[in-house]
Parts: structure tokens; sequence; C-alpha cells
């Protein structure tokens, strides 16, 4: 499979994630923005980057790139994300039809590569572990965004 590939599964995936919680899926023609989906919950617009995790087989973890991949012909460029971006970036773990529910600051203040633990291997559960299947991230910042409002 290949990266445009996973990126379809990633995005169909989140879309019915979504949908199967009752909000409305927004998906941009092309490709050249810096989120994939806007997720319409109870009026509020939420603007969504989805990325998919590859399993790691030295480190045992599953790994998403959290930066943005240009490719123009042959050169591929990365470049890293902006606040203003999107609001969550949600990773999918395709092998356990799960993801993590990242904000877009805690999303780019790791550096250049996140690894998500699911094995029980370790003592302490790495900071990624709050965002595991955390969709009510979501939720709560629309409410505070109508409560600003």
């Amino acid at each position: 499979m290949d990266t445009k590939l996973k990126g379809d599964i990633a995005e169909e995936a989140a879309t019915l994630h979504a949908l199967k919680r009752g909000w409305g899926v927004l998906k941009p023609v092309g490709d050249r923005l810096a989120y994939d989906l806007v997720f319409d919950v109870e009026g509020n617009l939420i603007k969504i980057q989805v990325k998919y995790a590859w399993f790691d087989e030295p480190s045992g973890n599953y790994v998403v790139d959290n930066r943005r991949t240009k490719t123009n012909r042959r050169i591929m460029i990365r470049d890293v994300y902006q606040p203003s971006d999107f609001d969550f970036a949600l990773v999918y773990v395709e092998n356990l039809d799960l993801f993590y529910v990242f904000p877009v600051d805690v999303f780019i203040s790791y550096e250049s590569e996140i690894h998500l633990v699911e094995a029980e291997k370790r003592q302490r559960k790495p900071r990624s572990a709050e965002y595991r299947n955390a969709w009510e991230l979501i939720i709560n910042i629309k409410r505070e965004t109508s409560e600003i409002g």
C-alpha cells in the first residue's frame, strides 16, 4: 500500500467515526489545504488533519510523522504545521481501528515523530496515551467556543 492509499483509508475511517457520532463531515476539494476534513459538530466547524500511523518493528510502537509533506514531481518537502492550520489531528491506527485525537498545539509540540505505545510494556504511560480515542476533546472545544461567543 502506498502512502496516498493509507491516507485515503485513514480519512474514510475518520469520516465513518464522525458520522457514527452524529457529526457532519465536509471534505475540501483537492489536497492543497493544511487540513483534510471539517467536522460540523452542532453548527461549529472544526478543521481536522488526518494521519495514518505505521507499525515500527524495532520499537514495537506505532509511529506518525507530525510534519506536512509536499511533493512536487520528484521532490519531497517536509515542513512544520502552524497552530492555525487545523484544530485537531486524528492519527489512525488501522490494525486496531482507533484514533488518537490530538489538539493542534499538542500535535505540533512533538519533534518530528509521535510514537504511540499500544503494548503494556512500560511502567509509565507515554504522553500520547491521554489522547487515545479522546473524541470528547472535539466536543469540549465546541462547548468552549459556544461559551465564549
